[in-house]
């Protein structure tokens, strides 16, 4: 009976190694099978990014002969001509220019839009709701319905050819989708320290500073960050507004460079289509960690 009784003990042990084995080579063969799907996915959307990288370093004759990104004979001669430009001005001139519109958006967008969000999600007053309303459908707007609007505007403020247009309308919260996104990540803050705040003495102005605006700081981070994207990649704006070489952006000054000859250098351009990317790259990364909660928390609603 009890050689019965450990044979039966040692079966069921077995049984359940077996299992427990059999699970654990599932659970590898998943894990495998998922992250080989990843690596894959991941290459295949990459491999844009490392064809104009490794192009950027080939010889104009061989930008179209080698399909690969490696390039078989290395030069830095597109970077080191494609900086000069056919223009009097270098790329310094233009990565300048493009700073001189970046920070100043980035900051107006910044400040405005967290008073703006502060007064949606704290105060009530009257029309707030019809005004929210309205604020929200201008998401729905297209730009391009107000562009002549918006030029008619600044001719008769006398403000063609300079930075002005590209940057003060983001400086009175003209960014609606920032003041919405900051307003759901004010309303998944609970009040309690600002309503602490205000019984030792603190004033509206104070609590903002003091205390919104360090709990706010992932969404301000990924504000910032989509801004500063955004003003890297546009387009349209400076080429509207913007009409002396000497003001160009980078964004023009890359069109620039394939207007000036009928047979223009590729290496060139990808090797300043690398660096006019990379800073967008840098901060990103940098600010990666703070720009996934500012989204994650800003798409709870409290």
């Amino acid at each position: 009976m009890a050689e019965n009784l450990m044979t039966s003990t040692a079966i069921v042990a077995d049984d359940a190694d077996r299992i427990v084995r059999r699970d654990k080579r599932r659970h590898l063969i998943g894990t495998v099978l998922r992250y080989g799907v990843l690596v894959l996915v991941g290459l295949f959307m990459l491999y844009p990014l490392l064809w104009l990288i490794g192009a950027s370093f080939k010889p104009n004759a061989e930008i179209f002969a080698n399909p690969g990104f490696i390039p078989d004979e290395a030069t830095i001669d597109g970077y080191v001509k494609g900086w000069q430009t056919s223009t009097p001005y270098t790329f310094t001139t233009f990565f300048l220019n493009t700073f001189s519109i970046v920070i100043p958006k980035i900051i107006g967008t910044a400040i405005s839009c967290t008073a703006v969000a502060y007064g949606f999600a704290r105060f009530d007053f009257p029309l707030k709701k019809v005004l929210f309303a309205a604020l929200i459908a201008t998401l729905l707007l297209p730009n391009v319905v107000t562009r002549i609007p918006q030029y008619l505007l600044f001719r008769d403020l006398g403000w063609l050819d300079t930075y002005l247009p590209l940057w003060v309308p983001s400086a009175f919260a003209g960014d609606a989708f920032f003041v919405f996104m900051l307003v759901q990540f004010l309303r998944a803050i609970p009040r309690d320290m600002e309503e602490a705040a205000r019984v030792d003495g603190a004033n509206t102005f104070q609590v903002l500073i003091f205390i919104v605006v360090p709990l706010l700081m992932p969404a301000l981070i990924s504000v910032c960050l989509f801004q500063f994207m955004w003003t890297m990649n546009d387009f349209l704006g400076p080429l509207i507004y913007i009409s002396s070489v000497e003001k160009f952006p980078v964004s023009l000054a890359l069109k620039l460079s394939i207007d000036t000859t009928e047979a223009f250098e590729w290496n060139r351009i990808l090797a300043m289509s690398v660096l006019s990317i990379l800073p967008a790259l840098v901060v990103f990364f940098l600010a990666q960690k703070y720009f996934i909660e500012g989204i994650s928390t800003g798409g709870v609603k409290g």
